[in-house]
């Protein structure tokens, strides 16, 4: 017993199994696990479901891709089928590396078999009992292998499938997807040129109805027009009545206001007391902005007014004083605005003697005067075409149209595109109504822009001649500035 026991251990280690060749590759570092079920069954110990519950997945992707394609958008729809690819492609992966792990248990199984065999010869009693049992067992693990690589390459088939179907869905998808964008853009693009067509089909019609409305006025106005013409040559001698009877009222009632005023001279001098005292001068004019004051000789025994000293004073009744007019000493003169509800007064001096003249009344305002100039001052600068009589004191020749500028910081006179003076409002500046000039002086303005530098305006009328004074009067005053005539200050 001894020795066959030294016999086996001498055998066993002299010819003893060599190992596995190097070139084998194996999955993992440890031998698989196995166990003898029913019936002496070998049955392999399942470590991990991931390659069946991988292949689950895709397959219940699959099914919830078909069920759901009808309700998807396109991009949803190429989204599931990339990521239906991508595990599609990971199974594919796994089962390749499954089946390197099943080839190197066949060649694991055959180096234990062929082991297994050469053992049993050199073996007796219950060890040899012991490895037939191996062997058995070894051979039925490598059935039992078989059955798996059959099933593993059913399994194969089915994923190679699987891959392709998605592969093409998913070219499908993205060739659908590029159809819907370009059907898209087109759309888009034909919906663009529809709006374009609209705006301009909309420009055109708002065109046309500006120029047909334009034409419809103007026919309109001939019309009415026409109908104006027909109907004074059915009614030509009512007109011409009206007309007539207009102005024999106006001239009756500047008769009535002369007489008017001539009454009120009359009754003046009557409460004065200086009923002996003969009459010399008197002021002719109506008494209001917009006219002409002249003083006039009433008796013969009176001197020349050229050889007289005439300067006008206003007189402001409350406070008892009266006001010198700078630069106002000829028999003329024109009311400024400045001179409305005052009473204007001239003294006419000769050697020794004085005669004081003045108006019987204060100075009426020109109707709508005030309204007007309230619309000028909101504009930013105003405009007047008027005409240079003097320049610098010199008879200007040429009586071409200028324009004077009238702003909030300064005032400019120029002729079409070239400036004659500009000027920002300064204390140098003086602006007030001419001083005599005959009978355009109710139209006519002095300017003085800088030192050295002064003008006669003539305006188009006495309106815009008292507007200007104004308008200009509150602009410089906005600057702390006051616009008076010459030596105003003296």
């Amino acid at each position: 017993m001894t020795r066959l026991t030294h016999d086996y251990s001498y055998a066993t280690q002299k010819d003893s199994v060599s190992p596995v060749s190097t070139d084998v590759f194996f999955a993992s570092s440890r031998f698989p696990h196995y166990k003898i079920g029913a019936n002496n069954q070998i049955v392999e110990v399942k470590e991990d479901a991931e390659m069946s519950s991988m292949k689950d997945m895709v397959a219940r992707e699959t099914a919830l891709l078909l069920e759901q394609q009808k309700r998807l958008s396109v991009r949803d729809l190429a989204s599931k089928f990339e990521k239906g690819l991508a595990a599609a492609a990971k199974l594919s992966d796994e089962e390749r590396l499954k089946e390197a792990v099943s080839l190197e248990k066949h060649v694991l199984l055959k180096k234990l078999k062929d082991t297994l065999e050469a053992l049993r010869g050199r073996v007796a009693g219950t060890n040899k009992d012991d490895v037939e049992e191996a062997i058995a067992m070894v051979e039925a693990l490598a059935v039992h292998l078989t059955q798996r690589e059959g099933e593993l390459i059913q399994e194969k088939a089915e994923v190679k499938k699987l891959a392709t179907f998605l592969k093409q869905a998913s070219k499908d998808a993205k060739k659908l997807v590029d159809e819907e964008r370009a059907f898209a853009l087109a759309e888009i693009e034909n919906a663009r040129t529809a709006v374009q067509r609209v705006e301009e089909a909309l420009q055109e019609h708002e065109r046309m109805s500006r120029a047909s409305g334009k034409q419809d006025l103007d026919e309109l106005m001939k019309e009415v027009q026409e109908a104006r013409r027909i109907k004074m040559l059915h009614q030509p001698s009512r007109v011409m009545d009206m007309e007539h009877e207009l102005r024999a009222l106006r001239i009756q009632l500047a008769e009535k206001s002369k007489h008017s005023l001539q009454l009120q001279k009359e009754l003046a001098i009557t409460r004065k007391g200086d009923k002996n005292t003969p009459h010399l001068y008197d002021i002719d004019g109506t008494e209001a902005l917009g006219s002409i004051l002249l003083i006039y000789r009433c008796s013969d025994s009176a001197p020349e007014l050229s050889e007289c000293a005439i300067q006008w004073y206003r007189l402001m009744p409350e406070i008892g004083e009266k006001e010198l007019i700078s630069g106002a000493t000829k028999s003329v003169y024109a009311p400024e605005p400045c001179d409305v509800g005052l009473i204007l007064q001239a003294e006419i001096s000769d050697n020794d003697q004085t005669t004081t003249v003045a108006t019987s009344g204060p100075v009426d305002p020109a109707a709508g005067l005030g309204s007007f100039v309230e619309a000028l001052v909101r504009r930013h600068d105003t405009e007047f075409n008027v005409v240079i009589i003097q320049m610098n004191g010199a008879d200007h020749d040429s009586h071409a149209i200028h324009v004077l500028h009238i702003g909030k910081m300064r005032m400019k006179l120029c002729r079409a595109k070239t400036t004659l003076v500009k000027e920002y409002y300064s204390n140098s500046m003086q602006l007030c109504g001419v001083r005599g000039g005959g009978n355009a002086a109710a139209q006519a303005v002095y300017w003085q822009a800088k030192a050295g530098h002064s003008f006669v305006l003539a305006f188009e009328s006495e309106r815009e001649r008292n507007a200007a004074i104004m308008l200009a009067r509150r602009f410089a005053f906005d600057c702390n500035i006051t616009l008076a005539g010459p030596n105003a200050g003296a």
